[in-house]
């Protein structure tokens, strides 16, 4: 009953939205100003994980691998050069899957540190350093590949440990930045970069591939990273560029849902495990992350394979539903927040509505385009493109609620639930692999993935009824400060001791 009460508490009085709305700036605020900085970062963390999925292509000598036959009009291509030479490498596709799936088992490590550091220092240094160890580590990809493959296993373990840093010190950064009515708005604005680094990285790695070989792909997206972090450290938080206005707007935002911006002293680890609406999100970023990482990753296979598109289609027709997801996911967190500022529905029903939506949509789609023919290679492409373009709107749902349920830990509980989630990234992999290794037919294939596709729409749907019965739109009692007499010292001390403040986030004010 409380949290229903709690549900029809406006996240902000009509009076203040007038009041602010008419003072605050908004595409030029300097919580905007992070949001496309975040956006950036992002997009370039998810050029270097994905782009191996193209350059592996390339990479691999197809024609020392077992032949794929198919009947006379489903002939699959043959991996090439430029030259007609064969590529490099002999891998069998369960080498390709362990190389693959690396990344992941790196990924699953630095996840709850990093939201433990970024809770408690802020998550800047944070965030910047993962993004330029990952660059680091892409730099040394041609030559570790060169030189061993299990070095080139251990170069994407290392790429894996630092981008697992990114999610969790991102959120602990939204925690102080974000007020509550608009954290869809800038956390799908920032989380998008993702979607923006695929799409950009599977056709710029099929042409770079394909006119100047696999190795530039990594020192492209590689050298891109480590510029990246200079302009971060330069542009985000160093400046005094927050006015009063906005700080107070955010301030007076986080303390009327209860949330004050004090250091995070201690995490509470026995409430994170018996909590409901915890277990629930733990569940669906399982699911979620399911479809999301064995598409990411094994998509340019299928649409080589089964659809029987060439190096450079491959990787621009793989691109494309990722745009659509960017553009979904943006436009869904507008209307997400919308919905909830004009009190249209609560943060919950917003939460459960757009992660249904998200989750259910692809989860069809995906089946769907299982069925598809060699015949019908568009087609796939268009059910492809809606299913993952849906997925977009679940960044409205579950991703977003651990600033909703436990604004203070919303760091470390990302880095919580997206550790265990990251299981699917190298599960995904695994089972693609599994029930592919053996088909040697094009007709048989294409049987495979349409299982691959069935496990991921019955995952997706399992998702959306975990998030339904246990998802929470209201900050959970164990997460709120121990008292109102405690949020209000910690208002006065806002105002005193600004230079603190901006050591642990970064806004300095005018």
């Amino acid at each position: 009953m409380a949290d229903m009460a709690d549900e029809c508490e406006p996240l902000l009085d009509k009076g203040k939205t007038r009041q602010y709305s008419e003072k605050v700036p908004v595409w030029t605020s300097c919580r905007y100003g992070l949001a496309i900085m975040s956006t950036l970062g992002f997009l370039n963390a998810y050029t270097m994980r994905v782009n191996l999925t193209i350059a592996l292509v390339a990479m691999v000598n197809h024609t020392q691998q077992p032949a794929l036959n198919g009947s006379e009009d489903c002939i699959p291509n043959v991996n090439v050069t430029r030259d007609d030479k064969p590529a490099e490498f002999g891998w069998d596709p369960t080498t390709q899957n362990t190389i693959l799936g690396a990344f992941y088992y790196g990924y699953i490590f630095t996840q709850v540190p990093a939201g433990w550091l970024a809770g408690r220092f802020g998550g800047k240094l944070v965030f910047g350093l993962g993004i330029l160890f990952t660059a680091v580590f892409t730099l040394l990809t041609p030559l570790a590949a060169r030189t061993a493959t299990w070095l080139l296993i251990a170069v994407r373990v290392c790429e894996g440990l630092a981008e697992g840093v990114l999610f969790p010190a991102m959120h602990a950064m939204w925690r102080s930045w974000a007020p509550p009515i608009e954290r869809s708005k800038l956390a799908t604005i920032s989380l998008s970069g993702g979607n923006l680094g695929i799409m950009l990285a599977l056709p710029v790695s099929g042409v770079l591939c394909d006119h100047f070989g696999w190795p530039v792909v990594f020192y492209a997206f590689g050298t891109l990273g480590c510029l990246w972090f200079v302009a971060w450290m330069f542009t985000v938080s160093n400046s005094p560029r927050i006015s009063d206005i906005e700080r107070e707007y955010i301030e007076h935002s986080l303390l009327r849902e209860g949330t004050s911006l004090s250091k995070t002293t201690s995490t509470p680890w026995l409430s994170f495990a018996t909590s409901v609406p915890v277990w629930g999100l733990i569940i669906t970023h399982i699911c979620f992350n399911w479809g999301t990482y064995t598409l990411s990753t094994n998509l340019p296979t299928y649409m080589k394979e089964i659809l029987l598109f060439d190096l450079t289609q491959d990787g621009f027709l793989s691109a494309l539903p990722y745009l659509c997801m960017w553009l979904v996911q943006v436009l869904g967190g507008q209307l997400a927040d919308k919905l909830r500022e004009q009190q249209l529905l609560s943060t919950a029903a917003v939460r459960k509505l757009f992660n249904s939506l998200g989750m259910l949509l692809q989860g069809v789609f995906l089946v769907l385009a299982g069925y598809v023919s060699c015949h019908q290679q568009y087609l796939g492409v268009l059910f492809l493109t809606i299913g993952i373009a849906s997925s977009g709107l679940g960044m409205s749902g579950f991703q977003i609620n651990h600033l909703d349920i436990a604004p203070r830990h919303a760091g470390v509980l990302m880095g919580i639930t997206n550790c265990i989630a990251t299981f699917p990234g190298f599960a995904g992999p695994a089972v693609v692999g599994i029930l592919t290794k053996h088909a040697k037919t094009w007709p048989s294939r294409k049987l495979q993935w349409q299982k691959v596709f069935y496990i991921a729409g019955g995952i997706y749907g399992f998702g959306t009824l975990t998030f339904l019965l246990m998802g929470s739109g209201t900050v959970q009692e164990w997460a709120k400060e121990k008292s109102e007499e405690g949020n209000k010292s910690t208002q006065t001390s806002l105002h005193v001791n600004q230079e603190e403040q901006q050591d642990q986030y970064g806004r300095t004010i005018i």
